[in-house]
């Protein structure tokens, strides 16, 4: 991306700005495991695809597939895009190809939505009917609860680490981590 071309010519001239994709993997899949842990629920809300649209999928996939636990996917499912499934890319991959990775529980999948339109058309009336129809809560402060998601997702990990892994049937999956 343009952003981490900039960032990494920073790095040449002894720029100390440091981006750890390892660390953004494992914090985005411990927000999602706390909340649902926490008794929530987790949604991703897409505008567009690509790489944007992977980052968020994947940490279902990271939680239940390299990590070993045991996990669902995300309840909730909503995606504004213009790309079309049939020319077979990742911006318009459908809310059942992300089931087949885990990415959403697919007992939630009836409930995905996918509107194909511009983003910059939708949000602004996703956004204003969202502050006109909630009432005000509380701020989540995701921020604040860093080291505790990332202490409960380092916790689930090791005692999954310890269960005895399942046989892997080599034709239906590559082994992962584990």
């Amino acid at each position: 991306s343009s952003i981490g071309m900039n960032v990494a010519a920073l790095a040449l001239e002894g720029g100390n700005c440091l981006i750890d994709p390892n660390r953004d993997v494992n914090e985005t899949a411990s927000i999602v495991l706390g909340a649902k842990r926490g008794g929530g629920k987790s949604g991703v809300m897409i505008l567009g695809g690509g790489s944007p649209k992977n980052f968020m999928l994947q940490t279902e996939p990271q939680i239940q597939e390299v990590l070993g636990i045991d996990e669902r996917g995300h309840d909730y499912f909503l995606q504004v895009t213009d790309a079309r499934p049939d020319t077979g890319g990742l911006s318009g991959a459908t809310p059942a190809e992300a089931v087949s990775w885990g990415k959403i529980d697919p007992d939630r999948l009836p409930d995905a939505v996918v509107c194909y339109l511009d983003s910059t058309v939708a949000l602004p009336l996703l956004t204003s009917y969202a502050l006109a129809r909630t009432p005000k809560r509380p701020l989540k402060r995701l921020f604040d609860h860093r080291e505790r998601n990332m202490q409960l997702l380092l916790d689930e990990f090791a005692r999954a680490s310890e269960a005895p892994a399942e046989p892997i049937d080599t034709d239906a999956k590559l082994p992962m981590h584990r």
